[in-house]
């Protein structure tokens, strides 16, 4: 296993929706492991192979839940519908997201409560569950990176301009950069706790 850099907000793989996975073969079984060993490393919950450069339709993630699934998982050529979120501004304290490709922001956003996600594993296994509360935000999360979409592309607008003005400061928002888990300062903090 290897762990892949990460691209940041800016890299054209990140603004483009992912093609479907054609066959399932070892070179997407490799992909599935360098995912796991990569979302590991950068103390993520999820991770969408876009974020590693590769536009497929593959996500994984490493998130607790009370839902019946297992902690760590992927899947491969999903489909996520998606409750429809509570009107009104998130919550600022209990709604902020963050995400690798957007390293060291996190922005309120609200999003639906349930996410029923379906698609297969890299053994050919139907998958097929209900997802709630923040595991259901993961699962919206990674599914909008296979769309072509970040977090901060659906953010309010007064969000917004805070998410866009923070991209130009960092220099972001064009193509070329990367951070490497485990190698680089965790821009989340993570490393502080150590």
């Amino acid at each position: 296993m290897t762990i892949r850099p990460i691209v940041i907000s800016g890299e054209p793989v990140l603004h483009t929706r992912a093609q479907a996975v054609e066959t399932i073969d070892d070179e997407i079984r490799t992909l599935v492991q360098d995912m796991y060993e990569t979302q590991e490393a950068a103390n993520g919950v999820g991770l969408a192979a876009p974020q590693v450069g590769v536009g497929l339709r593959i996500y994984t993630w490493s998130m607790e839940n009370n839902d019946g699934v297992p902690t760590l998982g992927h899947v491969i050529n999903p489909f996520v519908k998606a409750s429809k979120p509570v009107a009104g501004e998130p919550d600022r304290d209990h709604e902020s997201e963050g995400c690798l490709s957007v390293p060291g922001y996190s922005f309120p956003l609200r999003r639906g409560e349930s996410a029923h996600v379906t698609g297969w594993d890299v053994d050919g296994n139907e998958l097929d569950f209900t997802a709630t509360g923040w595991f259901a935000r993961c699962m919206q999360h990674e599914y909008d990176h296979l769309n072509g979409f970040l977090y901060v592309d659906r953010l309010g607008e007064r969000w917004l301009k805070k998410a866009r003005k923070a991209v130009k400061a960092e220099g972001w928002g064009v193509p070329g950069h990367t951070w490497m888990p485990g190698a680089d300062r965790d821009p989340f903090g993570h490393d502080d706790d150590e």
